[in-house]
């Protein structure tokens, strides 16, 4: 029996988990050094969600992803981006 989504699954509930306790990385970190970040998680979601015929708002992708509501997320976590990571993301090649 093919377990690959199984598999698959287990990894992005790791990553997820990985991410979450390490709320010290900031998303415009993830975007600089890796061109995504816990928001496109979440409209990765919902994108796959429609593809499945499913409806997922992206709020509720949201709080798959950072495991709470979005905003709490923000309040709690977020730092205001720098000017230096303002500049190297602004200079990065833009993601679709």
């Amino acid at each position: 029996m093919d377990k690959s989504t199984e598999i698959q699954a287990a990894v992005f509930r790791r990553l997820l988990a990985h991410l979450d306790n390490r709320k010290d990385v900031q998303n415009i970190d993830l975007m600089n050094l890796a061109g995504f970040c816990r928001n496109c998680f979440s409209k990765w979601m919902v994108a796959e969600a429609e593809q499945l015929g499913v409806d997922m708002e992206l709020d509720e992708a949201r709080e798959t992803v950072y495991g709470m509501p979005y905003d709490e997320w923000k309040e709690k976590y977020q730092l205001p981006a720098t000017e230096e990571q303002k500049a190297k993301f602004a200079a990065s090649p833009k993601q679709k």
